[in-house]
């Protein structure tokens, strides 16, 4: 298994276009399964269309099913933080994308994200895994 780690500033971004970072990766590979995943208790990853409104629409649907107020248990950290130790239950914190010729076989209109509504921590690591098949 080939692997590499992304390192992502989420800071003025809540969903991270990772898309060209794993074109990159699997350029030389062949084909097989490039798996995205991102070690973090408070961010996911996902398959969106981006730059038409969809990445928009997924952070305010994300924002009203996880308000950030003080109804939840996890409670350290700002205000609301709680939400964001639920949210790769509904963003998973991975995907596995096909590889054929070096080519994520994505959609036309599909792109991977990073997902981090998570004030508290800017920073994040992006683990990108190709295994051949």
């Amino acid at each position: 298994m080939d692997t590499e780690v992304l390192d992502v500033d989420t800071a003025r971004r809540r969903i991270v276009d990772l898309t060209g970072d794993v074109r990159q990766f699997c350029a030389s590979r062949g084909d097989g399964l490039c798996n995205v995943f991102v070690p973090h208790a408070t961010a996911g990853v996902a398959i969106i269309e981006t730059g038409a409104g969809s990445d928009h629409d997924l952070v305010d649907t994300l924002e009203r099913l996880l308000p950030r107020d003080d109804r939840y248990r996890h409670a350290h950290g700002s205000p609301g933080h709680g939400a964001d130790h639920v949210l790769p239950g509904l963003v998973a914190p991975s995907v596995t994308v096909p590889v054929g010729a070096g080519e994520p076989l994505l959609g036309t209109w599909q792109s991977i994200v990073l997902v981090d509504l998570n004030r508290d921590n800017t920073r994040r690591n992006v683990r990108l895994s190709f295994v051949s098949g």
